[in-house]
C-alpha cells in the first residue's frame, strides 16, 4: 500500500529547503555575481572594509528577507480577504488597501516630517483601515456591491483616487523624491532597522490569522450556514480585518505597494490543499513567501544589468491571472 504525504504537509515540510535556496539565489545574483566563497567568509568572518561582504551584509540579506516576509504578509492578507468575503478577486492591492496605507503615509511625510519608523508603521495601518472601511461602505450601500467584480471596480477606484491624492500632495509639498519609495516598491532599499521593529506587529497578525483559521473556514461557506452554526460572523469579519490591517500595513511600510501577490497564491494555495483554511493560511505564508522572492530574483534579470521594478514583475504574472479569473468564474462568489 503506497503512503500518501498530504500536499500541506509536503509543502510545510519542503519549504524551508525551498526557502533556503531562493535566499541563496537573491544573495548570489544581482548587478553584481558574488560567490559562495565570498557569503561564506562575509557570515562567519566579517569584514567591514570588504565591499562585497558590506553588499552581502547590508543589502542582498536584509533585501532577501524582506521579500520573504512581504510576500508572505501579502498572501496571508489575501487569503483572510477571499475567505471573508467570499470574493476570488479580494486581495489587498486590488481592494486599495495598500493604497490607503501608502496615502496614509504620504499624509505622515508632509505633516509630520521627523516620525519614527514606529509613528510610519502605525500610519500605515490607520490608512489600511481606512480603505477598507471606505470600499467595503461604499460595497454594502451600492445595489449590488458586494458581487466580486463591483467590489474590485469600488477597490480599484478608491485606490487610483488616494494614489492620485497622494501624488498631488508629493508634488505640491515637494517629497516626490522621498514618497516615490512607497509607490515603486524598491526592495534593494529594505531598512534591517524596520524589519526588526516589524516582526512583533507581524507575529501577532499571523496568530491572530491563524486563531481565526476554523471561523474562516465555516465563513466561507456562507454568512447564513455560519450564523447556522452558531458562528459569531461580526466578531470574525472584526478579527479578520484586524489581521489583514496589520499584516498588509506592515508590507506597505517595509516596501511600499506590490500587487497581485494576495491575489495569486491564495488560488495557488486552495488548488493545492483544498479549502481548510487551517492550512490554506499557512501555506500561503510559505508559497507567499517563496513566490515574491523568486520574482525579486527575476527582476534582476529581465533587464540586466539594470533592474525591473518588482511591481513590474508581479504584475506580468497578476494581469492575465486577473483576466482569466473574472473569465472562468464570471461575477459569482466561489464556493
Amino acid at each position: 500500500m503506497r503512503l500518501r504525504i498530504p500536499t500541506s504537509t509536503l509543502i510545510i515540510w519542503t519549504s524551508p529547503a525551498i526557502i533556503g535556496l531562493t535566499m541563496l539565489l537573491s544573495i548570489l545574483y544581482g548587478a553584481k555575481s558574488i560567490d559562495m566563497n565570498t557569503i561564506r567568509d562575509a557570515l562567519f568572518h566579517f569584514d567591514p572594509g570588504n565591499v562585497d561582504h558590506q553588499i552581502i551584509m547590508r543589502s542582498r540579506i536584509p533585501r532577501a528577507v524582506g521579500a520573504l516576509l512581504i510576500g508572505a504578509f501579502l498572501a496571508i492578507s489575501g487569503a483572510l480577504m477571499q475567505g471573508m468575503t467570499r470574493n476570488y478577486l479580494a486581495s489587498p492591492s486590488i481592494m486599495g488597501v495598500t493604497d490607503g496605507s501608502a496615502f496614509a503615509i504620504t499624509i505622515g511625510m508632509i505633516f509630520l516630517p521627523n516620525s519614527s519608523n514606529l509613528e510610519m508603521i502605525l500610519y500605515s495601518f490607520v490608512g489600511s483601515t481606512l480603505s477598507i472601511v471606505i470600499v467595503f461602505g461604499l460595497s454594502l450601500l451600492l445595489p449590488g456591491g458586494l458581487s466580486p467584480i463591483k467590489m474590485a471596480i469600488i477597490g480599484t477606484i478608491i485606490g487610483t483616487f488616494l494614489s492620485s491624492v497622494s501624488a498631488a500632495l508629493a508634488i505640491y509639498f515637494q517629497i516626490s523624491q522621498n514618497i516615490s519609495f512607497w509607490y515603486n516598491a524598491r526592495l534593494h532599499q529594505m531598512d534591517p532597522t524596520l524589519i526588526k521593529l516589524a516582526i512583533p506587529f507581524a507575529i501577532v497578525g499571523i496568530l491572530i490569522a491563524l486563531w481565526a483559521s476554523k471561523s474562516i473556514s465555516i465563513l466561507a461557506l456562507g454568512e447564513d450556514v455560519a450564523m447556522g452554526l452558531g458562528q459569531n460572523t461580526m466578531m470574525i469579519k472584526f478579527v479578520t480585518t484586524l489581521s489583514v490591517v496589520i499584516l498588509t500595513g506592515i508590507s506597505v511600510a517595509l516596501a511600499g505597494k506590490i500587487g497581485f501577490v494576495g491575489l495569486i497564491v491564495p488560488h495557488i494555495a486552495r488548488f493545492l490543499i483544498g479549502l481548510d483554511y487551517k492550512w490554506i493560511i499557512p501555506c500561503s505564508g510559505l508559497l507567499g513567501g517563496i513566490f515574491l522572492a523568486l520574482c525579486d530574483v527575476l527582476s534582476r534579470f529581465l533587464n540586466y544589468p539594470f533592474e525591473m521594478p518588482i511591481g513590474v514583475v508581479t504584475a506580468l504574472i497578476g494581469v492575465p491571472f486577473f483576466l482569466y479569473l473574472t473569465r472562468t468564474k464570471g461575477g459569482g462568489k466561489f464556493e
